[in-house]
């Protein structure tokens, strides 16, 4: 690893791992990309950056035909000034003009990983493990100074990319427009991939030719959003899960963001990202600056499971924090779908108590707990305890089902207020709004102001007293609704389009605080589900609810495709009654358990309606699960079988000494007269012989990934196998 700038050639070559990045300064000193791939030693100009003089690319300097910014690949470009592609940032000066242009001041080159101010990001542990490189560029007419800031890691083909936008002119600054990254590609001969969806249905695996124009997929819903996540890849044309080139970016932000792909005249390919500067503007008064999001940018040359591998590694242990970043996850029940709202204390006990004699560690209490909260309209924001359901508060409650032998959670939604609550009554200007106009509700609620400082103190308050208040253990934070009439009563006129990202502010520095004071807490973000499954709540909270749909069979793509970025251990996964509550399929407790056990294992159905026998198979999955649960939660994940590509799926899971491995097979819909099945394994150390656990069987490490392992002929729908492995010593 290393960050080197050759002077002579005004080159900067940045490498990590088995990755180079090279810049270079040229002309006037405009920053130029150059090359991103598989390392190089040192770059001398084999492909240099060449210059045409090119009809209607109009030029900088007059005296130089060749030179334009329409066709230069560069790292931070502008918009207005020769080049008419998308640009990375746009300004509007207080004459309304919205020309900038950007030249090399100066750079510095440093160990370690900065924080980036009021902004989760990845982290470095040691200064050794990573290097810096902060190159600020310069508006010299009007005091722009924009400071590029990349760091690379030791360990892994990773970047990471932000920008810091300064006011040091005499006049007020508006952004317009600030993302956070921009790679000029030379050519546009890739696929690219992204992870579309809905409220379910999340992160499905879209992948598709590039064309010429913009292609992109944004949020302007206040969040990252079922709809979208913030990741896009381009890939060479060969590529598959084990082989070829992957150019992968992910933002660490959950809020309103873009991943746009431009490819111009001359089939080259602009990648840009960062905050959505749709319905956006900062103003920066003299001496002020801004901030981006981060991207984290992977670099593989092994497909799609190294670009994953990638992402799981560093997310896992540089991005997730606290005490249970390394931590096996409990096996936990949550009673939302075995009461919904319907409960009172001896029902929870009851649930809890059967729980507790089947192995399971953790209690979770859902919605319905606090307020007069006895459906979805009225009290949020209400945060007291519901005395009628519970009369013994949350702390009787906590006691007695830690006398049990469990620990104790619960279900909070701090971002929301409802119309019926005390709060809203008391303070009705303390939600998103605009004047004279009708507020839209989502499940009869409102969005509540994270811009407003005061907003943020009270929640701050009002969860801590909860969270002090009885021996939790446990938080699953939720967020159930969009952004609508996104306004604030606290900003003036020309500040109300700051509002969305200063409402993500408030929510990071809300989430900070508490998760800093409560740090035996384990915090699982959650939005409807997967709404808000991306890298800035993973900053806080190391563990998410995946979707709110528990069927097995939609779960096979909605964790398949959340696996393409985020690692196993970020993924809650239930089992769940039958039929589905979301869409009345009805599938063996086998598989839905083994499609669970694909994540961080919880049960969310009536335990106490279970029979006999299905009480004792939940039992003996518990047990399983415990055995198996580190494995699962921190090996590293192998995709096998797509359940996009056809009828089947499988994965699998393998320790980091190769010394155990866990592998899931999946079939959907039975077939008449069917082939036979077998899959290749992978990851296993090729010279060793692993035992199959239950059979005893013992094959070659080679033999199970090059010849493959059998699946057994079963018959009827929903289908599921699992292997465990281990080496013979």
């Amino acid at each position: 690893m290393g960050i080197i700038y050759d002077p002579i050639m005004r080159i900067f070559h940045l490498q990590a791992n088995d990755m180079s990045y090279i810049m270079q300064l040229v002309g006037r000193g405009y920053l130029a990309h150059f090359y991103w791939g598989k390392r190089i030693r040192k770059a001398n100009g084999s492909r240099k950056l060449r210059f045409l003089s090119r009809p209607f690319s109009p030029n900088p300097d007059p005296s130089a035909r060749a030179f334009s910014l329409d066709t230069l690949p560069q790292e931070y470009p502008a918009y207005g000034n020769t080049d008419f592609r998308a640009p990375a940032y746009q300004v509007q000066l207080e004459n309304g003009s919205t020309i900038s242009d950007l030249h090399y001041k100066t750079h510095r080159i440093y160990k370690g990983k900065p924080e980036l101010e009021g902004l989760p990001a990845t982290y470095a542990e040691n200064e050794n493990e990573a290097e810096t490189l902060e190159i600020i560029l310069q508006d010299r007419v009007i005091g722009l100074h924009v400071t590029l800031l990349y760091t690379v890691y030791e360990r892994w083909n990773v970047m990471t990319r932000s920008v810091r936008l300064e006011n040091n002119g005499a006049e007020r600054i508006k952004l317009l427009r600030a993302l956070s990254m921009n790679v000029d590609f030379p050519h546009a001969d890739y696929e690219w991939l992204h992870l579309p969806g809905a409220w379910a249905r999340e992160r499905a695996v879209e992948r598709r030719p590039l064309v010429t124009g913009v292609q992109s997929v944004e949020s302007r819903r206040g969040a990252s959003s079922h709809q979208q996540n913030p990741f896009i890849a381009l890939l060479r044309k060969n590529v598959d899960e084990d082989h070829g080139e992957v150019y992968a970016f992910n933002l660490v932000y959950s809020g309103n963001f873009l991943a746009q792909i431009e490819v111009d005249q001359f089939q080259t390919a602009r990648v840009s990202m960062g905050i959505n500067p749709f319905d956006f503007t900062w103003l920066l008064e003299p001496g002020e600056s801004f901030q981006t999001p981060e991207v984290v940018m992977v670099y593989s040359d092994k497909g799609l499971n190294g670009m994953s591998q990638t992402y799981h590694q560093l997310y896992r242990t540089r991005l997730a924090r606290g005490a249970f970043r390394d931590r096996e996850r409990p096996i936990l029940i949550n009673n939302w779908e075995a009461t919904y709202f319907h409960f009172n204390e001896e029902k929870i006990l009851h649930l809890a108590k059967t729980a507790a004699e089947l192995g399971i560690e953790l209690f979770v209490l859902d919605d319905g707990w606090f307020g007069k909260r006895d459906n979805d309209r009225s009290s949020l924001g209400d945060w007291f305890v519901h005395k009628q359901k519970l009369p013994n508060g949350l702390e009787g409650l906590a006691k007695r089902i830690n006398q049990m032998g469990m620990q104790f959670g619960l279900w909070v939604e701090p971002e929301m207020v409802s119309v019926d609550s005390e709060l809203y009554r008391k303070h009705p200007d303390w939600c998103l709004h605009v004047p004279n106009r009708p507020r839209s509700e989502g499940r009869n609620q409102l969005v509540l102001d994270y811009s407003r400082k005061e907003v943020c103190d009270y929640i701050i308050q009002v969860i801590s007293n909860v969270l002090a208040s009885a021996p939790i253990s446990y938080v699953k934070w939720d967020m159930n609704r969009h952004m609508t009439e996104i306004g604030s009563a606290a900003l003036p006129p020309e500040r109300q389009r700051e509002t969305a990202h200063r409402y993500m502010l408030g929510l990071y520095r809300v989430i900070e605080e508490i998760t800093s004071r409560f740090p035996h807490v384990l915090f699982e973000s959650c939005s409807g589900g997967g709404g808000r499954f991306d890298p800035g709540m993973l900053y806080y909270m190391p563990q998410a609810w995946t979707s709110d749909n528990t069927d097995a069979v939609s779960r096979l793509k909605i964790q398949y495709g959340t696996s393409l970025v985020y690692p196993i251990s970020a993924m809650g996964a239930h089992v769940s009654a039958v039929p589905n509550h979301q869409v009345h399929r009805v599938t063996s407790l086998a598989m839905r358990a083994h499609v669970a056990m694909s994540g961080n294992v919880g049960y969310e159905l009536d335990l106490t309606k279970l029979s006999e026998t299905e009480k004792q198979t939940v039992k003996e999955q518990v047990a399983f699960y415990k055995e198996i649960r580190r494995l699962v939660q921190f090996g590293t994940f192998y995709r096998i079988l797509s359940p996009f590509a056809g009828n089947e799926a499988a994965w699998m899971f393998v320790s980091a000494d190769r010394s155990e491995a866990l592998v899931a097979y999946f079939r959907v819909l039975a077939e008449a007269n069917a082939p036979l099945s077998f899959i290749r394994l992978k990851g296993l150390d090729p010279v060793k012989d692993y035992k199959l656990i239950g059979s005893g069987e013992i094959y070659g490490g080679d033999e199970l990934m090059h010849i493959g392992l059998n699946v057994p002929q079963r018959r009827g729908d929903f289908i599921s196998v699992i292997w465990r492995l281990k080496v013979v010593r």
